[in-house]
């Protein structure tokens, strides 16, 4: 079973990957 903490925290991860990207891709075009 997965704590709402855990999930808390991957999905601040994932904002944070995203976040990532996007800045990526505006430095391509």
């Amino acid at each position: 079973k997965i704590s709402n903490a855990e999930i808390a925290h991957m999905t601040v991860e994932l904002k944070n990957e995203i976040e990532k990207l996007r800045e990526q891709v505006q430095n391509i075009e």
